[in-house]
């Protein structure tokens, strides 16, 4: 057998360009502090030779960084990917690592601690996104590392939230000014066990700080208060996932009660529970909204191109993540924040 090539090194490949290797260690680490047109003359060149870029194990070695920044997600990679909201926060997260030349790991706080790779503990710092199933996860984390939450409150760490109790105030002000006969709220995972349709007195709910759906409720509760109707008498639903698979029995039985017993208001906590109560009235031959008028959360981009069209509140959630990347970087400093949000008046409830 042939003896293999000799590995090529960052400086042979400066060597070759006739540049400085601290210019190719920026071609791939840091891109912002090079020309676009230098950085691909360096990258083009260490393709074809062959050239895949400095080791992170063993720059983690030398210099006490790895330049990887993990986000660690309440569900699991497939669902994160395939919903509006968790994608957007990615993309936000994504652009600020690529502009400053870090890589993005991430990890599922739905894996068991065992299958979590190695270089989760070489990450220079953690994003935390959403209600984190299981602390174990986190609990195994470097301590010493920068760690961020989003839509959740870790103890002493920073924390990125929205408006949430003053976003469903004012959605649900405005669909209380016309008096409905039988509000209702669809909840999304705010009870401490399990339940996946109507919620009862035997339930005990998650505490503000465990879930933002809880501030959202006081949002919806304060204004069913002001607008005269004892909030323990609404009737509300929890849904544990926030697929239309998951939503769509509960809101089938919502739907199927008898006129005199379903709501003619559902306030929803997600915009995909809203558009599944849109598509599911809509089969059953309900006017939307003379029939029945629904809110939603979010401002996902399906809600408004479709008819009709979702009234909600618009998050940015790209921008969740890039204010949540840039304090994990150091380039804003770490502190709390608390974005506002968008009341959107579309046709679901005018």
């Amino acid at each position: 057998m042939p003896p293999a090539p000799p590995r090529i090194t960052l400086k042979d490949l400066a060597r070759e360009l006739g540049v400085s290797t601290a210019s190719v260690s920026n071609a791939f680490n840091r891109p912002d502090q090079l020309s676009p047109k230098l950085r691909e003359r360096i990258l083009g060149e260490a393709r074809r030779l062959g050239y895949s870029g400095p080791d992170a194990k063993a720059r983690s070695l030398r210099t006490g960084r790895s330049r990887i920044i993990a986000v660690v997600l309440a569900e699991t990679l497939t669902y994160s990917l395939n919903d509006a909201v968790a994608s957007e926060l990615l993309a936000g997260i994504a652009e600020v690592l690529d502009a400053h030349g870090h890589t993005l790991l991430l990890l599922s706080g739905r894996q068991h601690v065992s299958q979590v790779p190695g270089a989760a503990n070489m990450a220079d710092g953690y994003i935390i996104y959403g209600l984190m199933p299981s602390p174990t996860m986190l609990e195994g984390l470097p301590a010493q590392r920068p760690m961020i939450s989003v839509d959740f409150d870790i103890d002493g760490r920073p924390k990125v939230h929205v408006d949430n109790a003053p976003a469903c105030h004012a959605i649900a002000t405005h669909a209380l000014a016309k008096p409905p006969r039988r509000p209702g709220i669809i909840n999304l995972r705010l009870t401490e066990t399990a339940c996946n349709g109507p919620v009862t007195a035997e339930h005990t709910l998650l505490a503000a700080d465990q879930t933002i759906t809880r501030s959202r409720l006081s949002g919806f509760r304060r204004a069913l208060e002001e607008h005269g109707f004892d909030p323990a008498t609404v009737p509300m639903w929890n849904i544990e996932e926030n697929t239309f698979e998951v939503c769509a029995p509960v809101i089938e039985a919502i739907l199927d009660a008898p006129d005199d017993e379903r709501p003619d208001l559902l306030l929803c906590m997600s915009d995909r529970i809203a558009l599944t109560v849109v598509t599911l009235a809509e089969q059953r031959g309900l006017r939307v909204p003379e029939d029945l008028r629904i809110t939603g959360f979010d401002g996902i981009a399906e809600g408004q191109y479709r008819a009709p069209r979702l009234t909600t509140v618009r998050q940015d959630s790209a921008e969740k993540g890039r204010i949540a990347a840039r304090m994990i970087l150091g380039l804003s400093p770490r502190e709390d924040r608390l974005l506002t949000t968008e009341l959107i008046v579309g046709d679901t409830c005018p």
